[in-house]
Order: C-alpha cells, then structure tokens, then sequence
C-alpha cells in the first residue's frame, strides 16, 4: 500500500465539509456539519427510516492469485463535544481530575477572547491484519474495533491568573466492525467485500436529536485498500470483459478509486465523496480550506473580505479555521495569483476530414 501517496488524498476528504464558508459557528450553513461519510448508531439510522446510514459497503475487483494478500485501514473522524463553563467561583489552581462547581453558558468573554460551544474532531484509524484473499473466499474475517470514553478540562483564566472557566472536551465511547470476505468472480479475478458497521448502543426517545447521535457516530468515513501481489481494477473504467462483473459490485455509501501515481494499481480509496481514478490535490492550493467543492481562488477572496468581527469569530471557534485565516491572510500575492485561470488537460484538437 502505497501510503505517502494516499496520505494527501485521504486527509483532504477525511477534513471535507469540516467547516463552510464563511466558518463560523453563528452561521446558518455551519448548524448542519458532518455530511459525508456519517455512519451513525443502527438505533438511530432505523429511527430516521434510514435517511442516515450506520453501515457503509465497499465492493471491488482485483487481479491476484493464491499468493495475494490484502490490507485495510478504516478511517474516520469521531466527534468531540466542546462546552463552555463558568465557575461559580474563581479559583487559584485547577486539578484535572476534579471540577469545580460551575455552570454551562453559551459563551465566556475573557481577556478580548470570547469562548463558544463547538464540535471539534479527532482522527481515528483502524488497521486490520493483512488477509490472504482465497482465504477469505471460505472464511470471512470479522474484526471489531472500540474507542473509550474520554473527558478533559482546560482551565480558563482571567487577567490576574486566576480560573473563572473552563472549556470541557468530552468523547463517548464509540465501537465498529468491519467485516471482510472475497469471491472468485473467473480465473484470476477476485470481488473483494468490505462491509463497516457502527455498532455503539444509543437509546432513541423522542427528543433524540441528531447532534446527539453524532457524538457516537464515524463522519467522513472511508476505507484504505492495498494490495500485494495483486493488482485493482479500476471500477469507473474497467476493462471491456470485466465491465459486467464490474456492474454487478454494490457499493453503499462510498466509491472505489485508483490512487498513486497514474498507471498504479496497488491502492484504493474507497470515499463517500465521488473522485475520479488518481485524483490530485492542485499543487496550487496553499492547504485546506474544508468546505465541499471549493474553489481555493473564490474561497481565498472571500475570507479575505470578512469583516473583523466576523474573523475573530471563526478564529476563535476552531484551531484550524484560525490556522487557515491566518494562512488566507498571509498569503503572498503571487500564491494567490498562482490559483487564478489555472488550465490542465489540454490535448491537441484533430482536424476534422470532410
């Protein structure tokens, strides 16, 4: 599995939809995050009639024989809950396993900073055990995974250092599987079956809101695929006598494509945003800018002409909002030129015989 080259491509739709324009919490467009590749609690996913998935299935090709083997890495960002306290009194000094009495509030001016609720994100990576892919064609292999509960205190303090507030950051435990099996579709080929399931209990009342199904749900989930001694076909173009078989995979919630350099076949990404075979980041982009089908010129402008209110805000809801104002910001003239009437692709037009 060619990792290095994946990387890039990966991280770009992992982040996708992480923040829109224009990047603050107060605005109407960013009170519905986490769009792509959400798999929540089956509990929650029957609840909504399944209008929201729990379970996402990634059917492909490869060429290989008895000797080829098969590796898989799910990936997916698990959301943190971040609220905002204030202390009923302040306090000198703040133990991490303690706290101290307070109250939640939707926000807490201190020091020309002003804190807000938010949800923010953690990676999560799961790596299976590379399989044999006969071997899966008469012993499927079934794999959990789980993440533990997690809280953590960060003290706010006042001019005269004293702890007024606090910024609490809280996971709930989260568990998956991942179910792997393949079949000999003809000589030489294999249809490799990846099926990732959200398993974590979750009660549905009636005032279940979607907000609290998110917090144990995987968003921007995708799947890795590499293979050895072996090599994919490319499910948006397969060869003439592999297009039926081809048809035949169902893929839910996600599409397979090439990755790597053009011509390789050792790697899949699986993704819930529809990519073509070997997709690129534009080597003129200056780094993400997480909102879905961006344009880095349009976007770049527009961040520029926020007002100041506006950017205090989005610099202060998120780590990497501000760390991408800060880029927009700085960014030198000729970079931004660099992102303007960008042309690729361009082929010699043939004369037309009359």
């Amino acid at each position: 599995m060619n990792l290095a080259v994946v990387e890039q491509i990966a991280k770009a739709v992992l982040y996708e939809g992480y923040m829109l324009y224009p990047y603050r919490p107060s605005s109407v467009k960013n009170q519905q995050r986490w769009n792509f590749g959400v798999l929540c609690p089956q509990s929650y996913s029957e609840a909504q009639k399944g209008s929201e998935a729990w379970t996402m299935q990634t059917e492909c090709l490869l060429e290989g024989s008895s000797m080829t083997a098969i590796e898989i890495r799910v990936r997916f960002l698990q959301l943190v809950a971040r609220t905002v306290r204030e202390l009923n009194q302040p306090v000198t000094e703040l133990r991490q396993a303690e706290m101290p009495e307070s109250r939640l509030v939707e926000k807490l001016s201190l020091n020309g900073r002003v804190y807000l609720p938010w949800q923010e994100a953690v990676e999560r990576e799961v790596v299976l055990p590379v399989y044999n892919v006969e071997t899966l064609g008469y012993s499927p292999a079934p794999d959990s995974f789980s993440f533990p509960a997690e809280k953590q205190f960060e003290p706010l303090c006042d001019s005269s250092a004293q702890v007024v507030g606090l910024l609490v950051r809280e996971r709930t435990p989260l568990h998956g599987s991942v179910e792997i099996s393949s079949e000999r579709v003809e000589d030489g080929c294999f249809k490799v079956n990846v099926r990732v399931r959200n398993t974590t209990p979750f009660d549905v009342t009636i005032e279940s809101r979607r907000d609290d199904a998110l917090l144990k749900s995987m968003a921007s989930t995708h799947i890795v695929l590499g293979v050895q001694d072996g090599r994919f076909i490319s499910m948006t173009a397969p060869p003439e006598e592999l297009k039926e078989t081809a048809a035949k995979c169902q893929n839910v919630g996600t599409w397979p494509v090439l990755v790597g350099e053009e011509g390789q076949r050792d790697t899949l990404l699986s993704s819930p945003i529809i990519l073509y075979d070997y997709p690129q980041i534009a080597p003129e982009s200056a780094g993400d800018l997480f909102d879905g089908t961006e344009i880095d010129e349009i976007l770049s402008l527009r961040i520029m002409t926020l007002t100041d209110d506006e950017k205090r805000e989005m610099s202060q809801s998120d780590e990497r909002a501000r760390a991408m104002l800060e880029r927009t910001e700085t960014m030198p003239v000729e970079q931004l030129m660099k992102l303007h009437g960008v042309l690729r692709g361009l082929r010699p037009v043939k004369e037309e015989i009359h």
